[in-house]
């Protein structure tokens, strides 16, 4: 899946929060202000967390820009 144009990858916002044996990460697109949550196991490297929540945002975004705009 690409990323919408004009969205800023490096400008995700990250955030980790472990909830007994899980991480819960939400990622933030500062400029639409959407976010999303995945929970992943805490043997899974930060990189590849961050990944997993990157690819929901992008799938999220591009589903809102193809829904078009809300009446």
């Amino acid at each position: 899946m690409t990323a919408p144009e004009g969205f800023d990858r490096n400008a995700v916002i990250y955030e980790f929060v472990h909830i007994g044996g899980s991480v819960k990460v939400t990622a933030i697109d500062p400029s639409s202000f959407k976010e999303v949550s995945i929970v992943g196991s805490p043997r899974v490297s930060e990189g590849e967390l961050k990944r997993l929540a990157l690819r929901k945002l992008e799938y999220v975004l591009n589903r809102a820009i193809s829904a078009g705009p809300k009446a």
